[in-house]
């Protein structure tokens, strides 16, 4: 049962980060570019503070540290820049898929050879996405923070893939953000950012609370699953996304995107209870 509750937490959290961004970015509380700033410094100096708290130094100097904290950081920044035109579950699907098909072809790109089966669930994931990013009539998202999502879940995998082999995943995640931190500050800081205190406060909570903490919280309950059940329970996290929007931030549950969902959640659980493809947060 204790299991069970944190994971639901964790998931929660999760999906919270994509409906604190959105309300924060379309509210126009603050910009993009700065939701990503605080978020990175307040994710940084909670993991820091938790990793303090446990004992143990920060592993800033490893062979994979930068690469991982650039990827980070052009998560961080799609992510953000996706939620001025996308709403919170689309953005949440879209970026959950990019993820789980990236890692799938990583791993078959390196030799693990997949079966039909997960050949087939990678198929019917893709058309998913498809019908997702597909314009026309009955279909809401923009095309811009489509690819803007495509790019932040590129991003995500390969910070994923790049960090699979650390030996402690929460020292190296608190490492990454600290590392992700002045390479925002170079990148956007000429870029005119604005904030308000609502803006703020509602990055502060995605980096420190649900990102931070939430990651935290992940790694202490993964020791509990194998992998694939890990995987699996990270399908919650798009529906809870879309479920959020819905209610909190007024968006509108389209046919198309119901569709959207099922074929790509469906095409990824059909896949990985095949066969354990490793996944991660986001």
């Amino acid at each position: 049962m204790r299991l069970a509750l944190l994971t639901a937490l964790t998931m929660i959290a999760f999906a919270a980060n994509s409906v604190l961004t959105r309300l924060a970015i379309e509210g126009q509380h603050i910009d993009p570019l700065g939701f990503a700033i605080v978020r990175v410094a307040s994710g940084a100096l909670v993991l820091g503070m938790v990793i303090t708290l446990r004992g143990g130094g920060l592993p800033l100097l490893r062979r994979n540290r930068l690469p991982g904290a650039f990827s980070l950081a052009a998560y961080m920044i799609g992510f953000s820049l996706a939620y001025l035109t996308l709403d919170a579950g689309l953005g949440a699907l879209i970026l959950f898929g990019v993820v789980q098909i990236t890692m799938f072809l990583h791993g078959a790109i390196r030799g693990t050879a997949p079966n039909m089966r997960q050949i087939t669930g990678a198929a019917i994931a893709f058309a998913g996405l498809l019908v997702a990013l597909w314009p026309g009539a009955g279909n809401s998202s923009d095309l811009a923070g489509a690819l803007l999502m495509v790019f932040a879940g590129l991003g995500w995998a390969a910070y994923t893939i790049i960090g699979r082999s650390a030996a402690d995943p929460l020292a190296a995640t608190a490492a990454n953000f600290l590392l992700c931190l002045p390479i925002l500050l170079v990148l956007l800081a000429s870029t005119g950012l604005y904030f308000s205190l609502t803006g703020l406060a509602l990055g502060i909570l995605c980096g420190g609370l649900t990102s931070g903490l939430g990651y935290a919280l992940w790694y202490n309950v993964l020791p509990g699953f194998d992998s694939a059940t890990a995987a699996v329970v990270q399908l919650s996290v798009p529906v809870i996304a879309i479920g959020a929007g819905v209610v909190f931030l007024g968006e509108s549950l389209s046919l198309l995107l119901i569709i959207a969902a099922f074929l790509v959640l469906g095409g990824i659980g059909w896949a990985i209870s095949a066969q354990s493809v490793p996944a991660d947060r986001s």
